[in-house]
């Protein structure tokens, strides 16, 4: 049985002049239309397709080569380009849009808005579906991360504390207002580093790789900055900390001890409005 909104691995069964029909074991045969087969590789009878396999509009099992902005099981920030009697509907990659049910809504959406949501598959239906009600698709068991993991995000909002994030499409998270020194917004994808886990459950998380392996990041960043621009930067210790904020992501703090390493290392130059390589 091929799994519905998700990728699979499907086996050609059949050629013809508008598409292929692949192996969808109980499923039975799934067709992947000719303008989505692979472009300028031929396709024959026992080669192995990757495909997307998803419900066209009289609900039939459909495959595709398009990816998708999101799979069954994961979560998303998706645009709004209809809202009808049906339900609201978002853009996901797809030429079918991806329903969300004003029932699964956590707030009134209208055309242009974005929506954090989960992808899940009804039960029922096998439709691919989308819920905004997010939270109670998130696992509540523990979490086992270390300090220093490195995790990918998905930024769902500000609060008064920071920006919560789901990390890995498993937990929340949030990344405090101190460890915030690049521009964030709902729904982006950032890289990021788990900076505790505490006793209460709740994961405290950075957007900085911890300890020595940040400081060597940094430093490399610095004079590699330094290299692309013929040798200087006009920032220095003195600089705004907006300033370096917005060309190292970093804090004016962790930027002064890592040029003031450099400069006792003989790497860096240090001048009342710039750094130079030496």
């Amino acid at each position: 049985m091929a799994l519905v909104g998700r990728f699979n691995s499907l086996q050609v069964v059949k050629t013809t002049d508008f598409g292929v029909y692949l192996d969808g074991g109980a499923d039975g045969e799934i067709l992947l239309p000719q303008r989505y087969l692979p472009k300028g590789e031929p396709c024959e009878v026992e080669d192995w397709l990757n495909v997307f396999v998803y419900l066209d509009s009289e609900d039939r099992l459909l495959a595709t080569t398009l990816k998708p902005k999101v799979q069954v099981g994961e979560f998303a920030s998706l645009k709004v380009v209809q809202v009808n009697a049906i339900g609201v509907f978002l853009d996901w990659g797809l030429p079918k849009d991806l329903l969300l049910p004003f029932s699964e809504e956590k707030r009134q959406l209208k055309v242009g808005d974005y929506a954090v949501v989960h992808v899940f598959l009804d039960a029922r239906t096998r439709r691919i579906t989308a819920s905004a009600k997010v939270d109670r698709y998130l696992d509540k068991t523990p979490a086992s991360y270390k300090p220093g993991q490195a995790v990918n995000l998905l930024v769902t909002g500000k609060t008064d504390l920071g920006f919560n994030a789901i990390i890995d499409n498993r937990h929340w998270g949030l990344i405090h207002k101190n460890e915030v020194f690049k521009f964030l917004r709902s729904g982006s994808r950032e890289p990021g580093y788990i900076r505790e886990v505490r006793a209460d459950g709740k994961i405290a998380l950075s957007l900085q790789p911890p300890g020595v392996q940040a400081s060597r990041t940094l430093h490399e960043q610095i004079l590699d900055k330094c290299q692309a621009a013929g040798g200087t930067l006009m920032v220095c210790d003195k600089s705004d900390p907006q300033a370096i904020a917005d060309l190292f992501g970093i804090s004016k703090g962790n930027f002064k001890k890592a040029i003031g390493a450099l400069y006792k290392e003989g790497k860096l130059v240090i001048l009342d409005d710039r750094i130079e390589l030496p």
